[in-house]
């Protein structure tokens, strides 16, 4: 099965969409205070006596229309990259590109203009980059366009339009999004899967097996000698040129030891011992 197809919600994906709605529901009921999202909101300004603040403004959001736009895009690129990646690795992906966006958006406070600001967006950036480095050519219906573009098309639409909001929208306008975060979670992602690919082991090619089949010779261990040693067909001894027989033997005696005789070698040479003694007798 396809990781884009499957049940819409993927555990950490439902985890995270009630989390996010649970923060907002306490922080419009309970905790109404503005100290408590001064507390976990991200400043480049505060951050340095605030790090946890890093961590804290992914769950935080400022209206209930916040929260629906970014569990909208949670919703549509979050399951696919979630069965691809694994739960385990999709949450720390999600989280990583989260603080990356947080770090991205201190670095740059130095030259542009970046004020406090909360919600999930930069890490959410990361997950739609993502989705676009596995499914570029995915076709998605936005509204109000009327015909379906690519996923690549999509991130990089919206790509240019934070590169604008954060160098001149200051300038002219403040819409109260936070376009450096969202560029950072997509730099964050692209350095996560840059660092992968040049980490990622290449398979070692292997060299082709070689099938040696065994030759077949006829084989005894000497008792001498600790050495196999090809023995060559053994002929009965001669009884009519026993004096050929006994060179013979002789010869293999010399060549290989005397324990490559046979019984009837061995008793050949015996008689022919004790039947030259007589004769010398």
């Amino acid at each position: 099965m396809d990781d884009t197809e499957g049940p819409r919600i993927t555990p950490w994906v439902g985890r995270l969409l009630m989390v996010n709605a649970a923060v907002l529901l306490l922080l419009l009921t309970v905790f109404t205070s503005p100290a408590f999202v001064g507390a976990l909101e991200f400043n480049p300004e505060t951050v340095v006596g605030r790090p946890w603040t890093m961590f804290t403004y992914m769950f935080v959001h400022g209206s209930l229309l916040h929260l629906a736009a970014n569990s909208l895009m949670l919703f549509v690129f979050g399951p696919p990259v979630e069965r691809r990646l694994g739960g385990q690795a999709f949450i720390l992906f999600y989280l990583y590109s989260g603080v990356v966006a947080a770090v991205f958006s201190l670095m740059m406070s130095t030259f542009l203009t970046v004020g406090p600001f909360v919600g999930a967006s930069g890490a959410l950036f990361g997950v739609a980059l993502a989705f676009v480095l596995y499914w570029p050519d995915a076709e998605m219906t936005v509204f109000p366009i009327p015909l379906p573009i690519t996923a690549k098309v999509l991130l990089a639409i919206l790509v240019g339009v934070d590169v604008i909001g954060a160098t001149i929208g200051p300038l002219w306008f403040k819409d109260g999004i936070a376009h450096v975060a969202h560029l950072g979670g997509v730099a964050g992602g692209y350095l996560f899967f840059r660092i992968q690919s040049l980490t990622a082991r290449k398979p070692v090619p292997r060299p082709p097996t070689v099938i040696r089949r065994p030759v077949v010779t006829p084989m005894r261990v000497q008792e001498t000698v600790a050495e196999l040693r090809p023995v060559s067909p053994r002929p009965e001894p001669s009884k009519d040129n026993p004096d050929a027989e006994v060179d013979r033997v002789l010869d293999k005696i010399s060549q290989f030891g005397i324990g490559s005789l046979t019984s009837q070698e061995r008793k050949f040479l015996a008689d022919t011992a004790e039947r030259k003694r007589r004769e010398m007798h």
